[in-house]
């Protein structure tokens, strides 16, 4: 019987294992080190970056960053040529999952470069789009976010769809949502402009940072004030008293706020959920 093997440790963890001391393992002093780095003109802004945008990825889990079930673009089993055709040009995407409305699951994934190439070919003939489907990657979304990206880079794989606990579609993720975390995002000229609140339908809000207070209360209906700060990243971080690194949380004004991305100088990704009403918060 073979012994198992120790499970591999991210590739992250080995490159600041060689090139830091390890005195500065924890996290605060890391980060100081690259603030000293840019300092001293090591490494620039934009470098320093994106190595604390690949160490927050180690920590972030799929659904902190995937598109919930709402804002999924799913093509119907049934849908004709012309049904994909119009979807395909409406949404601007390159991928699509094929969903199964009677038993709520997804079947694969069809490229719009197949159906492009059929019509080009084969103008008057329906597109069987069964042909040319992709295997469809599924995963937890409690799937730690840097075990995704290599999950990615193992299948070669760009979506995958995300299941919640009860083995039901919650979203999905792809590979730009990862790597957006690490570079920042990645915009062409077919991005649409991103709503600054998404609801996931369980509770939970995704949030930019920099939304305004005015169009944060209009959407939860509250009643925040303040001639401190504008947004909700200063209402967060007045209530911190500090910059708060990522994953750290905070109950104000009867919501939980918990970081999901932050750099050296901003708040930019925030988790918002409803709490027990505190009146002692709003005075």
């Amino acid at each position: 019987m073979s012994e198992d093997k120790p499970p591999s440790r991210p590739f992250i963890s080995k490159i600041f294992d060689k090139f830091f001391p390890k005195t500065l393992k924890p996290r605060a002093q890391l980060m100081q080190a690259l603030e000293d780095a840019e300092e001293n003109l090591v490494i620039d802004p934009h470098s320093r970056s994106v190595i604390e945008g690949a160490l927050q990825v180690e920590s972030l889990k799929v659904r902190d960053v995937m598109v919930p079930r709402s804002k999924m673009i799913m093509i119907s089993s049934e849908a004709t040529t012309k049904n994909l055709l119009q979807v395909m040009v409406a949404s601007s995407h390159s991928r699509f999952p094929i969903h199964n409305e009677e038993q709520d699951s997804i079947l694969g994934v069809v490229l719009a470069k197949d159906l492009l190439a059929h019509l080009a070919q084969k103008q008057n003939d329906e597109f069987n789009y069964r042909e040319y489907l992709r295997d469809a990657l599924s995963v937890p979304e409690s799937k730690p976010l840097g075990a995704l990206l290599r999950e990615f880079q193992q299948n070669k794989s760009h979506m995958a769809i995300v299941l919640d606990e009860y083995g039901e579609i919650a979203g999905l993720v792809t590979l730009e949502d990862v790597i957006e975390q690490i570079v920042g995002e990645i915009e062409d000229e077919h991005d649409k402009e991103e709503d600054n609140i998404i609801d996931y339908g369980d509770g939970r809000y995704l949030l930019q940072a920099n939304t305004s207070l005015s169009e944060f209360n209009e959407f939860f209906e509250s009643n925040i004030m303040s001639d401190d700060y504008d947004t909700v990243a200063g209402l967060v971080i007045s209530g911190f008293s500090y910059l708060p690194e990522q994953l750290s949380e905070i109950n104000l004004h009867g919501f939980q706020f918990k970081v999901l991305k932050t750099d050296n100088r901003r708040l930019l990704l925030l988790e918002v959920q409803h709490t027990v009403k505190d009146s002692t918060k709003d005075k």
